[in-house]
């Protein structure tokens, strides 16, 4: 298996820069989340350099809903890097985590009137994807006795090759604004009062390892630039959202890279640009690229069963990684104690959950699995933690950031008290 360079096999034991994971997973437990924070920065400056070097008005804003964890959030922000948020709660920890309000761009298709006021609140750009959202925005504004700075959000209506439930550009999406209706709805913010249009935004999904939808993403959002500047709409920024993927079938899947992202996406950017005589700043949004490859869910057997087939039962199950069930995803799954031992059997590596759909990966052929082995599920960074739930009363994982030598606890692992905290009693049932 082609591992990424942050992982590695050393006495028979898998790696994580230089930790071994299965030492972790016997310190702090298991289920366990283990990240590097040195790939994220080096996913992070690739894509940014990529970018910079054609074009040096190009900003990354980091995809929050992928991990919202604080200290990764903190570290891309010391970077230099702004946010995608998706909610008030990702908003506030972007701004926790110390990012700039003007580094913030607030997406979603349905905000809430406090989603708004907080983001009128703080000067945060927000993403705007109705006619009702502008009107509830703009007097939001003027309550507060200020301009809300917006953008709308542009459905290009491309076919997308991913998984259909994350494909966000298709004309059927809930998402964004169809963009041969898109002037109308520019007019009618410039008509605001209390809104000011500073840019342009679309997203076209996640998980895609083609080039070419992006360049016509692209095609699509400058065409619509060239227009937006025709009636009056001063753009600081073009947002081409994200969407890159990452091979979770090691050996077999493409690697598309932010090089040639760029290398396509930039000249194409330019040309529009410069057709339509403005020079706004060039946003994107990665999510998954940056944080995926760089984390694994720590797994411990619990039991073997022989069967119709081979179970390996974990006690880590959907309620921490949701993706397998969910989205038919795949990740790959090394046992961790047993890095260099030859594959001998077919396993299927099972949850704890109460649910048949509870796979984390079917049918691989592993060494011999047996109780007390660590299972090691690779490329978890994104949508793992992120989606997590405490379904079946199961208390979510502890996650651990690794740096360097150095080596420490990002979340604590949550117990039954913690599900239950917010669990109250009604009055007649106090009288019982």
């Amino acid at each position: 298996m082609n591992l990424p360079p942050h992982l590695s096999v050393q006495d028979g034991h898998l790696l994580i820069g230089r930790h071994d994971l299965v030492a972790l997973a016997h310190e702090y437990g298991t289920p366990l989340y283990v990240t590097d924070e040195e790939r994220i920065c080096d996913n992070y400056q690739r894509y940014r350099n990529a970018l910079a070097s054609l074009y040096p008005k190009s900003k990354v804003l980091y995809a929050a809903k992928a991990n919202g964890n604080v200290s990764l959030l903190r570290a891309l922000g010391n970077l230099g890097a702004g946010a995608d948020v998706f909610s008030s709660g990702e908003l506030e920890l972007a701004l926790s985590a110390g990012m700039r309000p003007g580094d913030l761009l607030f997406n979603g298709s349905s905000k809430s009137p406090s989603d708004l006021n907080l983001a009128v609140a703080h000067g945060v750009t927000v993403s705007v994807d109705s006619l009702d959202e502008l009107h509830q925005l703009d007097a939001a504004a003027k309550a507060a006795g200020k301009n809300a700075r917006v953008s709308f959000r542009v459905n290009p209506a491309l076919h997308i090759p991913t998984h259909p439930k994350i494909a966000t550009g298709v004309a059927s999406s809930k998402f964004g604004i169809a963009h041969e209706k898109i002037l109308p709805a520019y007019r009618e913010a410039l008509a605001c009062s209390n809104v000011v249009p500073v840019g342009v935004h679309c997203h076209i999904g996640s998980q895609i390892l083609e080039i070419e939808p992006f360049v016509k993403a692209t095609e699509v959002m400058v065409r619509v630039a060239k227009e937006l500047t025709g009636i009056g709409v001063a753009l600081e920024f073009v947002d081409l959202g994200g969407g890159l993927g990452i091979p979770y079938h090691h050996d077999t899947d493409p690697r598309p890279t932010p090089e040639e992202y760029a290398r396509a996406v930039v000249p194409v950017f330019l040309e529009g640009i410069t057709d339509a005589g403005i020079s706004p700043e060039l946003w994107v949004e990665p999510g998954r690229y940056l944080v995926a490859d760089s984390s694994v869910l720590l797994t411990r057997v619990n039991s073997v069963k022989f069967g119709h087939k081979n179970f390996a039962n974990v006690d880590a199950g959907f309620n921490l990684l949701i993706r397998p069930t969910m989205y038919n995803s795949y990740h790959e799954v090394i046992v961790a104690n047993k890095a260099s031992c030859p594959a001998e059997e077919t396993y299927s590596i099972a949850g704890p959950i109460c649910e048949t759909g509870d796979i984390l990966a079917a049918d691989r052929l592993l060494p011999a699995v047996e109780a007390g082995d660590i299972i090691a599920v690779l490329d978890t960074g994104a949508y793992g933690f992120s989606m997590a739930s405490q379904y079946n009363c199961r208390p979510r994982s502890a996650e651990v950031l690794v740096h360097g030598e150095d080596k420490a606890l990002m979340r604590i692992r949550e117990t039954t008290k913690d599900v239950t905290s917010t669990m109250v009693t009604p009055p007649w049932q106090q009288q019982r």
